[in-house]
């Protein structure tokens, strides 16, 4: 859905482009980062996702005559400086961690490198589709991780903040490892796979139950999972479905994607005589599927019960993310460029030390265990700063420096993530399709310890800064406290 959001931003970011443009050099270079302070639903991690926006909002980004008229009618912005918008395009550089990877608190999810109105006219935009998509597709991976390989079905688009939020929250969900989702036009714009059942509405439209269910087994025998608490679980709607699979089986018609849906009632009780009756009938291959205001939580205490659920459907609590509605994405400047052309540093202080920024131009490398293959630590660097993984790796903790961990040459491995998005306004990187980039997730995860996973109280990978740029940053601290 390519569309021009150029005004998709806050009043300020523009009111502040007119000082720039009125004050500064119009070339000033900057660099602003794109970042976060915690995890979401205190998780041990976070999923990027929404970088496939981020690219079309930067290619469509331009104003045209429609944005002017109505710029100009607000009274507020001079004529020279609406001038100079007609002709605006981006024409910087940035840096992304591509979707479906792993990222944690203070890393620049987003590097931008641009002139300083460019890099501030772009903020709100890439905030507000970062923060929806990382956050949507981190809860959906909490979810699938608490149904421990069961499929999880997105089926949130009703309950979705609007359609957008539905659209592409169907689509962070799908990288979170969701395997479909009901949301068709998502199926369409993101080539993913679509399922759904029916409503209780189709079983109460005919005389009764059976009739229904044989009526939807007819039309749809590669795929029939019966809804079957319209009336009364097991004395009803089990049996009825028992009764058409056993015709199904009689006329010769193959049973492949078939069994029941639970959507009300005490799940695991239900799910657990649902499947012995249906075992007891022959129907051991039958999926018992669920829903109703599902989560991580609900789905990992039904699985401790011995729940014989093995197909989810999560809605409400999935697409709206709704204990934890949103992600806490930042964007903060890090330099300015000097007259010798080198970035000079800058530090936002807090009397919160988590709200101490990074200073300077930096990157990211991950580092894992050469001989497991799982993720030792993330380190924020400078961009400049070179590494040899058959040297020694010295790891510290920034807040308290003396917590210290020295990796031996040879044992670890290092991948940066930061990656050239755009570069002079020119885009250099394709985004995967969402099923590749759900692939990436995937493998992703795979790197973390299971501590880091557990839904409750996880195990916090460590972000270390490299020597350089924390000197830098004491350095910073102490010219700050001496102004």
């Amino acid at each position: 859905m390519e569309r021009n959001l150029t005004l998709l931003t806050d009043l300020y970011e523009l009111t502040m482009m007119q000082g720039y443009f009125k004050n500064k050099d119009l070339n000033e270079t900057v660099i602003f980062d794109a970042f976060f302070r915690s995890n979401p639903m205190d998780s041990g991690y976070s999923i990027a996702a929404g970088l496939a926006q981020v690219i079309q909002y930067i290619e469509n980004l331009h104003f045209d005559s429609e944005d002017i008229n109505y710029l100009d009618g607000l009274d507020i912005f001079d004529e020279d400086f609406l001038h100079y918008l007609e002709t605006f395009r981006f024409s910087g550089d940035i840096y992304a961690i591509p979707e479906g990877n792993l990222m944690f608190p203070k890393e620049p999810m987003i590097k931008v490198i641009a002139p300083i109105m460019e890099a501030q006219l772009i903020e709100t935009a890439i905030l507000n589709i970062v923060n929806h998509q990382s956050l949507i597709a981190t809860r959906a991976s909490r979810v699938c991780y608490a149904a421990q390989g069961d499929g999880i079905m997105e089926f949130g688009l009703r309950r979705a903040q609007g359609p957008d939020a539905g659209i592409y929250g169907a689509r962070a969900a799908m990288i979170g490892g969701c395997v479909a989702t009901s949301n068709v036009l998502a199926g369409q714009l993101f080539h993913v796979p679509v399922k759904g059942t029916h409503a209780h509405s189709w079983i109460m439209s005919f005389p009764d139950e059976y009739t229904a269910f044989r009526t939807y087994a007819e039309m749809y025998p590669d795929s029939c999972i019966l809804l079957a608490d319209t009336y009364d679980t097991l004395k009803s709607g089990v049996p009825n479905a028992i009764r058409v699979f056993s015709e199904m089986r009689s006329s010769g018609i193959p049973l492949s994607t078939y069994g029941i849906r639970l959507d009300s009632g005490d799940l695991a009780y239900l799910s657990k005589q649902a499947r012995k009756m249906l075992d007891e009938a022959g129907f051991p291959d039958a999926v018992i599927s669920a829903s109703n205001d599902l989560d991580e939580f609900l789905i990992d205490s039904l699985k401790t019960q011995g729940a014989a659920i093995t197909s989810w459907g999560v809605g409400t609590n999935l697409i709206t993310s709704k204990d934890c509605p949103s992600f806490g994405g930042v964007y903060k400047l890090a330099a300015i460029k000097g007259a010798d052309g080198k970035f000079i540093p800058k530090i936002k202080l807090s009397e919160n030390s988590e709200k101490v920024t990074n200073p300077g131009n930096k990157t990211i490398y991950r580092i894992y265990d050469k001989e497991t293959g799982k993720l030792r630590a993330d380190l924020i660097c400078l961009a400049d700063d070179v590494f040899d993984p058959e040297q020694p790796l010295l790891l510290f903790d920034p807040q308290e420096p003396w917590k210290k961990t020295k990796l031996p040459g040879g044992s670890y491995t290092m991948k940066e993530l930061l990656v050239p998005v755009f570069l002079a306004g020119k885009r250099v990187y394709t985004s995967p399709s969402v099923m590749e980039i759900r692939a990436i997730c995937q493998r992703e995860l795979s790197t973390l310890w299971d501590e880091a996973r557990r839904l409750v109280n996880p195990h916090k990978v460590h972000v270390d800064l490299s020597p350089r740029l924390y000197d830098m940053k004491i350095s910073l601290l102490d010219q700050m406290g001496e102004v």
